[in-house]
């Protein structure tokens, strides 16, 4: 296992959880919904999380933990504000804007259990395994959230 391998796959993920803490608090800043508002702030502080203990397993490899965001973190914060901007804070329009940020979340884990597995340990495979199931979790309750709204 090559410290600087899996550094860099920690980090991955640390990236795309600091884009759902910025998504999700530009989602709160768009929506004047209590429910939604109270989610979002729920779904940032799992990311939160989940970045602390990815902080713990770069330092011990020496490592410096990410403090950026994706350049598709971004795009998809300005998206959000565009999209709001332009459908007056419509609740199917921010959660959908939110499950597109989710469909990358889950992708990175994928790809970082998939890819990188060789360079985490068994331990840190558990963690992200068990971080990979918060997210799906959020990501499933974005989806059904979204489409009770789109029919309603």
């Amino acid at each position: 296992m090559e410290k600087e391998k899996t550094v860099e796959a920690l980090n991955t993920l640390m990236t795309i959880n600091n884009d759902r803490v910025e998504g999700y608090e530009t989602a709160a800043n768009e929506t004047e919904e209590a429910d939604l508002k109270m989610l979002f702030g729920r779904f940032a502080s799992t990311s939160q999380q989940c970045n602390r203990e990815l902080a713990t397993e770069v330092l011990k490899f020496g490592g410096e933990p990410a403090k950026g965001t994706m350049v598709s973190g971004k795009f998809f914060r300005v998206w959000m504000d565009v999209k709001a901007a332009l459908t007056g804070k419509d609740r199917t329009a921010i959660l959908s804007s939110c499950e597109y940020g989710e469909d990358a979340a889950k992708k990175t884990y994928a790809t970082v259990l998939q890819d990188e597995a060789t360079h985490l340990s068994n331990a840190q495979q558990t963690m992200i395994g068990a971080q990979q199931r918060l997210l799906e979790a959020d990501h499933r309750h974005i989806k059904s959230l979204r489409e009770a709204s789109a029919t309603a």
